[in-house]
């Protein structure tokens, strides 16, 4: 049988294949193979009142372009962490204070497709500090504190179509990995699609990670036109190495279902970096003009400030060589994952009939002997039974994600046959297997991608749900599904609905993250340029066309909570401070007609809300979090006048409360001050410009 003929059997074999695994694996099931007693199950997933889960799970919610947090093992949704989304529970994105964090060279975006997570590490553990997540659409990598559980940085990714393979993480956190995939002109141009092969380029980008505040891509590898997927770096011995995925080696460019799927090996991409940090202090890489957006969330300001780069360091494979190397891989391979050891390479082929091994050892010696296949753009292409450690027989229908629990073992999912198959290191036998509702992309292991795994718990992420929840209509709640790998055999112990689409994950264990919570903000360090310390400090200004209200929120009430003189078409901008300096006592504000969100305001910050009044008339404004048994009096009204309407501006501060009340006990009524402007913000001269950036 010819090659081209071979594949065109396999590939029909394989849909054939998965549309009959798909309807086996969404037919209602009523007994599941791994399934325990449910009293069983309950008890090993339940969470006593006011005790804390062992770990935190981040699942990346996919569309939705935010991360999901959970507690491990009772499947509770603690937090939505907004990154590249807007969201109005709690302004994020519609602030003034957070839109600048969704800058980009593209204009304000308020949405992304957030992918992939990976925790921070030291010495190749995870170290509970920071949080890194892609953004696919609009390429980009971003950091979010767990100290405070907020996005505190935000870096695009210049030279980049396609932002999936990423990020992934060096073992102390030295870099954070990013990849292309999507190949495209680099630097962009107007080409034919159709010279794809000859103009079209990949990136692999190292960014600084382990300095907060101080994200930059230091440079970039130039590879072939692939695509390019997921990653993972070396630990022990390998760990001045990264690996990825790689598929479409074809370099097809429509129809890709079946032009990309042609040939029977595509790449795992290993990569020196070390080597290529030499090769840049060497002098080898090239300043490549470049566009980018990096934006950073003023740890006393609290409000993001925008830089944008200029430019970017470019190696190739032929200006640094015996830097980076191609390892054939069956076949369209989307995981690549490193043991706890650092020595095996594994790879998921999502059309593969097995699971290959690699072994860095081999891969060592295999450079050292020249055992090559070929060369591609000056990389070397390795020998695959020179590097071969081994090959799982017959694991299932589309293998794509392998973990490791840190006793001998792996997990794999299995896409097509949804199902987790538990191998076995250096023999690759099949231990275990257990059926996953429905259709597991991938899965994860607390510290999985460590050199310590926690081998307690498998989660599966799942694409679909059908039965397994109360139906919403057309759109159905994705899911996760927790299993004790404690023993020998998986045993499926609960499903959770995810917020989003689970599409990746990373836990660490509670204890790690815990111990640096922040529970307010310290009023004394809050920089904000309109910070309201004290209600005395509470007032209102004009600045032409632009109002800018100084508000304070206490325990039940604003202050002011009354402002005259406000005209249509001002543009008022209510900065709110919350005073409180006590845990878990947010306050929010909102107004009738604002077109953005309400805010959300933590103890000791300050956020600004943009309002434009359209129409004369009263507004209310309130606080949108029951924060007291007084919540429902935590309000105020702001009056609108016609345009030139002589109504002064005011606001019932105290200071112009005192005034007021001293003036009237002498009779005096007093005067407007110069330009309408009532309590302290006068004092400080002309007001800023209207956007606190």
């Amino acid at each position: 049988m010819s090659l081209s003929h071979r594949t065109g059997w396999f590939i029909a074999t394989a849909t054939l294949a998965a549309t009959l695994a798909y309807g086996y694996a969404c037919t209602p099931a009523t007994k599941s193979p791994a399934a325990i007693g449910a009293s069983d199950a309950a008890s090993k997933v339940y969470v006593a009142p006011g005790s804390h889960d062992e770990f935190y799970a981040f699942l990346s919610g996919g569309f939705n372009g935010q991360v999901g947090v959970y507690g491990l093992p009772s499947g509770r949704l603690l937090k939505i962490i907004p990154v590249f989304s807007q969201f109005a529970e709690n302004g994020y994105g519609y602030s003034e204070e957070t839109k600048p964090m969704l800058e980009t060279t593209f204009g304000n975006i308020p949405w992304d497709d957030l992918h992939h997570t990976a925790l921070s590490q030291t010495n190749g553990e995870d170290d509970g500090r920071w949080l890194f997540v892609n953004a696919n659409n609009t390429p980009r990598v971003a950091r979010v504190d767990l100290a405070t559980f907020e996005t505190a940085e935000i870096l695009q990714i210049p030279n980049s179509g396609g932002n999936h393979g990423s990020p992934f993480i060096t073992s102390n956190s030295e870099y954070v990995l990013a990849s292309t995939r999507f190949s495209v002109p680099i630097p962009q141009a107007d080409v034919p699609i159709s010279d794809f092969a000859k103009k079209f380029k990949g990136t692999i980008s190292f960014v600084k990670g382990n300095e907060p505040g101080k994200m930059d891509v230091a440079f970039q590898l130039l590879v072939p036109g692939y695509n390019y997927d997921l990653a993972r770096a070396g630990k022990g011995p390998s760990k001045d190495w990264v690996f990825f995925t790689s598929y479409n080696s074809e370099q097809a460019y429509e129809k890709l279902e079946v032009n990309a799927s042609k040939a029977d090996k595509d790449f795992i991409a290993a990569i020196n970096w070390r080597s290529l940090e030499a090769c840049v202090k060497d002098g080898k890489a090239e300043n490549w003009p470049a566009d980018y957006m990096h934006n950073v969330m003023d740890d006393f300001t609290r409000t993001a400030q925008v830089g944008r780069k200029q430019s970017v360091k470019v190696l190739t494979p032929t200006t640094c060589p015996n830097s980076i190397y191609f390892l054939p891989t069956p076949k369209s391979p989307h995981g690549a994952d490193v043991d706890p050891s650092g020595e095996y390479i594994v790879a998921g082929g999502k059309l593969a009939t097995v699971i290959p091994v690699h072994s860095f050892t081999k891969l060592q010696q295999a450079i050292k002997d020249q055992a090559f296949e070929t060369t591609i753009d000056g990389i070397p292409v390795l020998k695959y039974e020179a590097i071969l450690a081994g090959e799982v027989k017959d694991p299932g229908l589309g293998p794509l994600h392998t973990e490791f629990d840190g006793k001998g073992y792996a997990y794999t999912s299995l896409f097509i046959s949804s199902e987790i198959v538990k191998w076995k290191l250096s023999t690759w036998e099949i231990v275990d297997r257990v059926p996953t509702y429905y259709s597991i992309g991938h899965l994860m292991i607390p510290g999985g991608a460590t050199t310590k795994p926690s081998g307690k718990y498998v989660v599966a992420l799942n694409k679909i749900t059908k039965d397994r929840y109360l139906p919403t209509g057309p759109e159905l709640t994705q899911s996760a599904q927790l299993y004790d790998i404690s023993g020998d055999k998986m045993k499926l112990l609960l499903d959770f609905p995810t917020t989003g689409e689970p599409h990746y994950g990373n836990a660490i264990e509670a204890s790690k993250v815990e111990k640096l919570q922040k529970k307010f903000f310290t009023l004394s360090e809050n920089r904000h340029p309109h910070v309201t310390k004290a209600e005395r400090e509470a007032g209102v200004s004009r600045n032409g066309k632009v109002v800018h209200v100084r508000m304070a929120a206490i325990r039940s009430h604003f202050a002011p909570d009354n402002i005259e003189g406000v005209q249509v078409g001002d543009t008022v901008l209510f900065h709110v401070t919350n005073l409180e300096q006590d845990w878990d006592i947010p306050h929010g504000f909102a107004i009738q007609g604002a077109n953005t969100a309400e805010l959300l305001v933590m103890p000791g910050e300050t956020r600004t809300l943009r309002w434009v009044p359209k129409q004369v008339g009263v507004y209310p404004m309130y606080c949108t979090d029951f924060c007291s048994a007084l919540h429902q009096e935590m309000s105020g009204y702001v009056r609108v006048s016609p345009v030139g309407s002589n109504v002064p501006l005011a606001g019932n501060t105290l200071k112009a409360q005192g005034q007021a009340a001293r003036a009237a006990a002498r009779g005096v009524t007093l005067p407007t001050p110069p330009g309408g402007v009532t309590g302290p913000a006068h004092a400080h001269g002309a007001a800023p410009s209207p956007n606190p950036r």
